[in-house]
C-alpha cells in the first residue's frame, strides 16, 4: 500500500497524511486517508514522489 503525505507548495506545509486516494473533480482535489477522513481542496497537482510517498498541490 502506498500512503503519502500531501505539501502545499507554496510553504511545504502538510496538508493531510497517510492519503491513500486523490480524486480529481475539475480543481478540487477530494484527498482520502486510510481511516476514511476526507479533505476538499482546490488546486493542482504539481508532482507525485511515489518512491518517497510525497505528493505536492498547488493551492489557491
Amino acid at each position: 500500500m502506498c500512503l503519502a503525505t500531501v505539501y502545499k507548495e507554496s510553504d511545504d506545509s502538510v496538508i493531510f497524511k497517510n492519503v491513500s486516494r486523490i480524486d480529481v473533480n475539475g480543481n478540487e482535489l477530494i484527498l482520502r486517508d486510510i481511516m476514511g477522513d476526507e479533505r476538499v481542496v482546490e488546486g493542482t497537482i504539481l508532482m507525485v514522489d511515489l518512491a518517497n510517498s510525497i505528493v505536492k498541490l498547488k493551492c489557491d
